[in-house]
């Protein structure tokens, strides 16, 4: 079975940066493609960032220019640099992970969540 963990949220003011972690763990055989997601208080959750094994990345038009995603492909983990911050980012940031596992099956996974709050 697949795990996502999660860490790097906080409290930040506008401006400011974050750097959130995701970490895979057990039978993993591909992972690909990585990403965030986030979903503030009273909306959809929608797709912050994802990155393919390749390489190959995608952005929501809201973070481009301020949010860079990066994996690091031997530890199965992904990384997402906040930077500029802005008090709409304010919401819970959930890891996504899809790929095959071990045992040949397919999965798709999701974080517990890390709450990211940006006010003065």
């Amino acid at each position: 079975q697949v795990q996502l963990v999660e860490s790097g949220g906080g409290l930040v003011q506008p401006g400011g940066s974050l750097r959130l972690s995701c970490a895979a763990s057990g039978s993993i055989f591909s992972i690909s493609p990585m990403g965030w997601y986030r979903q503030a208080p009273g909306e959809q959750r929608e797709l912050v960032a994802l990155i393919f094994s390749g390489g190959i990345t995608n952005y929501a038009d809201s973070v481009k220019g301020r949010f860079t995603i990066s994996r690091e492909n031997a530890k199965n983990t992904v990384l997402l640099q906040m930077n500029t911050l802005k008090p709409e980012d304010t919401a819970v940031y959930y890891c996504n992970a899809r790929g095959i596992s071990g045992t040949g099956s397919r999965f798709e996974v999701w974080g517990q969540g890390t709450l990211v709050t940006v006010s003065p």
